[in-house]
Parts: structure tokens; C-alpha cells; sequence
């Protein structure tokens, strides 16, 4: 059983192509803090366009079926849906191409 299909959607619709490697660790070197999170009105606004609480709904919807073994991970990049910054979407970036595999 997989979610192959699904995870191919949610990838175009998160504009996530050829642009990130296949991974077995999703979260191993990646260090999350709220001090990631904006505080530059411009950076606010990069961060505004980016679709982190979608991206990481998609990844918890995969988890709940075929890929529990990234329940810890998506937990971790949960905590900052309110105000996220790059790391935090570098992050969640990291576990789509933990997906692809």
C-alpha cells in the first residue's frame, strides 16, 4: 500500500519538484527552534506565500496510512505552524523528499 499518487498531487501543488534528493533520515541534521521564526517584515512576507500549514496537514494525512515512520518528524515541524520561518519550511521540504523513495 501506498499513497504514491497522493504524494505526486500535494508535490505540484507545493511547487516541490525534481529540485530536492531522495533521503532516508527525515529530520536528523536539522536543528528547529522558535528563533528560526521571522522577525523582518520582508521575511514575514516571503513566508506568508509559502504554504507550510498545507504542507505539513498533507504530511500528517500520509502519516495516519503509510509513512508513520515520520510521525516524530512532522510533530517537530508542527509546533511552529503559527509563525514559521525558513528552517522550519527547509525542514518540511526535507520530509517530502523522504516521499519520494
Amino acid at each position: 500500500m501506498t499513497q504514491k499518487g497522493y504524494l505526486q498531487k500535494v508535490f505540484q501543488k507545493l511547487n516541490i519538484n525534481g529540485d530536492t534528493k531522495s533521503i532516508s533520515t527525515p529530520l536528523a541534521p536539522l536543528k528547529l527552534k522558535a528563533i528560526m521564526s521571522p522577525t523582518k517584515v520582508e521575511k514575514h512576507k516571503y513566508m506568508s506565500h509559502v504554504l507550510y500549514a498545507s504542507a505539513v496537514g498533507s504530511l500528517m494525512y500520509a502519516i495516519m496510512y503509510t509513512r508513520p515512520e515520520l510521525s516524530q518528524a512532522v510533530s517537530m515541524v508542527s509546533r511552529y505552524m503559527r509563525d514559521p520561518g525558513r528552517g522550519h519550511w527547509k525542514a518540511v521540504r526535507r520530509f517530502y523528499s523522504t516521499s519520494k523513495a
